[in-house]
């Protein structure tokens, strides 16, 4: 039902993706017309495989709740929204936040969330069908939003990666700034690998020159596979790699499960990009990455054989090979890792964007994310002293619009 009237949009929040039309989501999620592959995650398809195969429902602690607006019974925006029970799988942490609301017989769960479920990558999050009015519906979701957080007695709103404009905009509208730290790979117009690597100081060069030909006496072969190209024997392979090394690192086999994996092949073969190391054309080790229209992410990497550097060609030396290639402008390969700094990934900013219901724990998160704000810019700073670029082939970075489209 309609929650929110307006003379010309009326707002409505969903609790399945499947009660909207799929053709209508799609016209909205092409934030820019000029891209033949868009932003991956918040495609119809991406989203309702989650919720699909039990991965993003009221059980796993993700409930569908979308914010939608309609205009003469069409749709024209969304928001990827989810009631949460817990702070798993978000990237954006505020588990000391929970325990303070317990500690003080305040309860914080559920929160109001605005993210792609265990996906932390920048990008669109309002999205706006072209030709319609952005700053009446901008205005009109976030009075909504906050209106139906206040309706349901929730602690919070949080809205994790957005784009910087959207960050901005929700500043203005009175939620909390939150600056993180992403360590992210620009292409300069590099002709090839070495053409990038010869932007490096020779100490620096010779390191990654060095961590390849140790994969390489490894007698691994590396092979890329795109869309339709990977099998369903590739993905039963991957999938075991996923588990193997998601027990490894926390002790269970992962979020996702192995029909969300089948399910995302079928809906959007067109954006997958899978880097595969085979030992005696045996599949040993896998990095699965989803791409658009000009920038690669990766996602998922799991093994079977653990061998010196197979990671850091699996995941990220392939990856900067095939954006070259492809002509793709960034290499998005998650989160985390000061292990990327010198194999040329830049440090940058992420954003997330909090509101916070109860005064006094306002105020206190407030101070927190003030310090916290000032600390990360140091942080991004150091990082960027330790890059592995000549001082002559250091170009400013323009992260300003990043996850813009």
């Amino acid at each position: 039902m309609p929650e929110t009237h307006d003379p010309k949009y009326q707002v409505r929040f969903v609790d399945s993706i499947i009660d909207v039309d799929a053709e209508q989501w799609a016209t909205v999620a092409k934030v820019d017309p000029n891209k033949q592959i868009q932003y991956p995650f918040v495609q119809y398809g991406f989203l309702k495989a989650l919720e699909a195969t039990g991965v993003t429902t009221r059980k796993t602690g993700w409930q569908p709740h979308h914010l939608t607006v309609y205009s003469q019974g069409v749709l024209v925006a969304f928001l990827p929204l989810y009631l949460k029970f817990h702070s798993y799988g978000e990237y954006v942490f505020d588990w000391s936040w929970a325990e303070a609301y317990e500690r003080h017989g305040v309860e914080y769960y559920p929160k109001l969330l605005s993210c792609i479920p265990y996906t932390p990558s920048a990008g669109p999050r309002l999205c706006v069908k072209h030709g319609e009015d952005t700053a009446e519906i901008s205005s009109l979701i976030m009075k909504s939003l906050l209106s139906h957080a206040e309706q349901l007695q929730l602690s919070s709103v949080h809205v994790l990666f957005p784009q910087q404009y959207l960050h901005r905009q929700l500043q203005e509208n009175g939620l909390s700034s939150r600056v993180g730290t992403q360590f992210h790979w620009f292409n300069q117009n590099y002709d090839s690998f070495d053409g990038f690597l010869e932007t490096f100081a020779s100490r620096k060069r010779k390191n990654v020159r060095k961590e390849r030909k140790k994969v390489d006496q490894h007698n691994l072969v590396i092979k890329v596979h795109e869309g339709g190209d990977i099998s369903d024997a590739l993905w039963e392979h991957f999938f075991h790699f996923y588990q193997r090394t998601y027990l490894k690192r926390s002790g269970h086999g992962g979020y996702l499960n192995q029909v969300f994996f089948k399910a995302v092949a079928r809906e959007m073969p067109h954006q997958l990009v899978m880097m595969v190391a085979y030992e005696e054309e045996r599949p040993i080790a896998a990095a699965l990455n989803f791409k658009d229209s000009d920038t690669l992410y990766g996602r998922y990497w799991g093994c079977e054989k653990e061998l010196d550097f197979l990671h850091f060609e699996t995941c990220y030396y392939q990856g900067i090979e095939y954006c070259i290639k492809q002509g793709l402008s960034r290499f998005d390969p998650g989160a985390q890792g000061e292990h990327k700094i010198s194999r040329g990934f830049t440090p940058i900013e992420t954003w997330s964007n909090h509101w916070i219901a109860h005064p006094q724990f306002k105020d206190a998160i407030n101070d927190f994310l003030l310090q916290e704000r000032e600390g990360t810019r140091q942080y991004i700073q150091q990082c960027k002293e330790l890059l592995p670029f000549k001082a002559e082939d250091i170009k400013p970075t323009n992260t300003e619009g990043l996850g813009d489209d």
